[in-house]
């Protein structure tokens, strides 16, 4: 982050990513696990860890309603008194916005990004436990979560905030009976002239694609209000930095780090040699819409959740948000971020070149 404001003229302070910390107002009470659904393997460690939480730190827990009713934990006489002290939730039912202090995964990215559709506004501090597939954003290895979690309650632990989307997607008014998706920020309509308004907070990315159809997808890609290009191909991702090493860089993005304020713009199989992935500033408004002369609709999703056909007339507006998602680190985001990298995508590894043998050298 660059404050120019309070220099002298010509320098810039540009702020440590190693000095970002976690810092409490007051002591944390309430925590919200989240737990990966359809998991054997989890159970106990999502046992261990609600008792922990609940008997030695006397921490009010909050899990979703369906992680109670896994049979496995229902059949379980030993876990009976434990599971009457929770308070559970339903997702687009419930609202827990207010309620959480911080929040525990335990599973893969997914994870992360499920804790990231539940609050649309400001988000709790969420450390994230490694018990999935891949583990990119979920750092912790639960061998030792009682040392780590009480480092984190304790506020002794460095924090990244990883910027998220604000999308916005406005709909022509077609059938009343259009389904409106829950979890919206804008109750689905907008009054002005009856269009159907949704609203999405966005941790990895927004993907454009022509979905069932056999044709390219055609879409117009404006920014601040200027046609800059038309994307022909598969389609069109546009992703945050945290989201830049997902689906953005199978397509050939560039891996950026999650504290360089950026928006990527990575066109997907696109029928062009020429059309290379860009990197725009973060706040900037991105505007995207059918072309008028697309064949076929299109299909957009949101961190692979609320998949929906996007057609003429219809608008997808995508700017920074204002509420980042606030990720505890193992160490500091730089380390981690790299130790992510070596050990989640094996960044740069190969065979090292052989040495010349010495009689090569003196000759």
């Amino acid at each position: 982050m660059i404050h120019p404001h309070s220099l002298e003229p010509g320098v810039w302070h540009i702020q440590d990513p190693a000095s970002q910390r976690l810092t409490w107002n007051k002591s944390p009470k309430s925590v919200l696990v989240i737990k990966k659904i359809r998991d054997a393997s989890l159970l106990q460690p999502f046992k261990e860890l609600c008792i922990y939480l609940m008997e030695e730190n006397n921490m009010i827990v909050y899990v979703e309603k369906k992680v109670l009713e896994d049979p496995a934990i229902v059949s379980d006489e030993n876990f009976g008194p434990v599971k009457k002290k929770f308070c559970t939730f339903r997702e687009d039912y419930d609202d827990i916005s207010n309620q959480i202090d911080f929040i525990i995964c335990l599973g893969g990215d997914g994870t992360l990004l499920y804790a990231s559709s539940l609050f649309q506004g400001s988000v709790p501090p969420v450390m994230a436990f490694h018990l999935g597939s891949l583990g990119f954003l979920t750092p912790f290895n639960f061998e030792n979560f009682q040392s780590q979690v009480n480092q984190v309650i304790e506020g002794n632990a460095a924090v990244i905030l990883r910027s998220r989307l604000k999308v916005r997607v406005v709909k022509e008014p077609r059938d009343k009976k259009t389904a409106i998706h829950n979890g919206l920020s804008e109750n689905g309509l907008d009054t002005e002239g009856g269009k159907q308004a949704m609203q999405y907070q966005v941790l990895n990315e927004v993907v454009i694609d022509r979905g069932p159809s056999s044709y390219l997808s055609n879409v117009d890609v404006y920014l601040d209000g200027h046609l800059i290009t038309t994307v022909q191909g598969d389609g069109v991702i546009v992703s945050t930095p945290t989201g830049s090493t997902a689906y953005a860089a199978a397509a050939g993005a560039s891996m950026v780090h999650p504290n360089v304020p950026a928006i990527m713009v990575t066109p997907i199989c696109p029928h062009s040699l020429s059309f290379r992935p860009i990197v725009v500033p973060a706040g900037v408004e991105l505007k995207i819409m059918l072309s008028p002369e697309a064949r076929n609709t299109a299909w957009v999703s949101f961190d692979g959740r609320k998949r929906q056909e996007i057609r003429h007339g219809d608008s997808i507006s995508i700017t920074t948000s204002c509420y980042p998602l606030p990720s505890i680190c193992v160490c500091d985001p730089v380390s981690d971020w790299f130790e992510s990298l070596a050990q989640c995508l094996h960044w740069n590894v190969r065979k090292k070149q052989a040495h010349f043998p010495e009689d090569e050298e003196d000759s």
